[in-house]
């Protein structure tokens, strides 16, 4: 009897200890899954560009970045803020870009998207909210920014360059950027926006993420994927129609929702390179007689009135 009864033990004993290494490793993969980079650090060199200039601006810039990381309130976790690193020392001002993370894909799982803007000559923020639809963690984000850009304590005092803030954010973050540029209390601030794989409005509508395309009020380009995301054609050619603002609306052939948020890179970085620096040569991508991303093949179903 008493050798049973150890037999049952320890059988009982081996079950339980499978059990703990069973959730550890479910724990350990959820972990890895939350956590994991959603843009490869080499995606600049992977992916394929379809013309001059978005491979020019695909590629990396000529500043050297630095990082900062603090806190934020509320369930935001952290601002991430990428920058040039020549800021420190330099009297010039930078323009701004707000990143506006899609559900779960908190700024510290694209570091690569932010370091590659931020060489470009942009200081770049983001942070760590799980529900950016209405903007608001993107409005408390230019909050900061222009907060430190009158502390004389902080290393952006009076090197933001207020004047050329620009915001870009994807899936829900796409929601966001919509809503940080028409209702939050900072909009007036945005001269141009980029939203990439916006869920349509239907789909937000039902999932309590409401916003109005036709609010937008500054220069913004529309880009989505045409593999499995989470706006059709049809919605995309709703939303350019509701527009009357500038704008832009394109699909990039065979990518999918999760690859649009780095995939079109190169053409988000001339956006902002023409809109907020003054680039002629990025403007080309856009504007003139051959504007190229109408062209590209890599691209299909592109809209646009900038040339009107």
């Amino acid at each position: 009897m008493k050798k049973t009864l150890k037999i049952i033990g320890i059988i009982l004993l081996v079950i339980v200890l499978l059990m703990a290494l069973l959730f550890l490793g479910v724990k350990w993969f959820f972990q890895k899954m939350l956590t994991a980079p959603m843009v490869p650090a080499n995606y600049t060199e992977i992916v394929e560009a379809g013309g001059e200039i978005e491979a020019a601006y695909l590629a990396a810039g000529n500043y050297e970045t630095a990082y900062l990381a603090v806190p934020a309130p509320e369930e935001w976790g952290k601002y991430i803020i990428f920058y040039p690193k020549e800021l420190e020392r330099s009297e010039k001002t930078y323009p701004v870009v707000v990143l506006v993370n899609g559900t779960g894909v908190y700024a510290s799982r694209y570091p690569a998207l932010f370091a590659h803007l931020a060489s470009w000559g942009f200081i770049v923020i983001g942070n760590e909210d799980p529900s950016t639809c209405m903007g608001t963690s993107a409005n408390a984000a230019l909050s900061y920014i222009l907060s430190e850009n009158e502390n004389a304590d902080s290393i952006f005092y009076h090197k933001a360059d207020v004047d050329n803030i620009g915001i870009s954010g994807h899936s829900q973050g796409g929601v966001g950027t919509f809503n940080a540029i028409t209702i939050q209390e900072h909009s007036d601030l945005y001269k141009c926006a980029v939203s990439l794989s916006p869920t349509e409005s239907v789909l937000a509508d039902a999932l309590h993420m409401p916003y109005d395309a036709s609010q937008t009020t500054i220069p913004i380009m529309i880009l989505a994927g045409t593999e499995h995301d989470v706006i059709s054609l049809e919605g995309m050619q709703q939303m350019y129609q509701e527009i009357s603002a500038p704008k832009l609306t394109a699909r990039k052939s065979a990518r999918g929702h999760g690859e649009m948020l780095y995939c079109a890179d190169g053409y988000v970085t001339a956006w902002f390179m023409w809109l907020l620096q003054g680039d002629t040569y990025a403007a080309g991508a856009f504007t003139g007689e051959h504007p190229e991303i109408l062209y590209n093949a890599l691209y299909q179903d592109q809209q646009s009135n900038l040339a009107d």
